[in-house]
């Protein structure tokens, strides 16, 4: 019983201090279409405001799956591309808040417009 307890006491304190450091760093902000297409993200209060509804969008939108002109109805008219792939949609998202790390939404397509593939890069 003692060499049960002991594995999950530390599991549970790891996870707790996990919580705490994370604590804040992930956005909660809740995705609105017309603030995504339509912000000034040059302007400071709007730095992060793509990256903070990335969160939202995951988990209430199922972008694998939709048509371009679905996706370009929800999230506005990609970004320039700089992949170069012509099935890639590209948006900014912004800082991070991880320094001065910015971060990108890449959407991959197929070749009859269905998306296959999300993907959330920062650097």
């Amino acid at each position: 019983m003692k060499k049960i307890l002991k594995p999950v006491i530390i599991t549970i304190g790891i996870l707790l201090i996990c919580g705490f450091f994370l604590r804040g760093k992930i956005s909660h902000k809740k995705f609105d279409s017309d603030k995504w297409k339509n912000s000034d993200l040059n302007s400071e209060e709007n730095w992060s405001l793509r990256w903070d509804m990335m969160n939202s969008i995951r988990n209430n939108h199922d972008l694998v799956g939709m048509q371009k002109n679905e996706i370009i109805s929800l999230l506005g008219k990609p970004d320039d591309s700089i992949s170069g792939k012509e099935n890639q949609m590209y948006y900014y998202l912004g800082f991070s808040h991880q320094g001065i790390n910015t971060g990108a939404l890449y959407i991959d397509l197929n070749n009859k417009g269905i998306a296959t593939k999300i993907s959330v890069i920062q650097g």
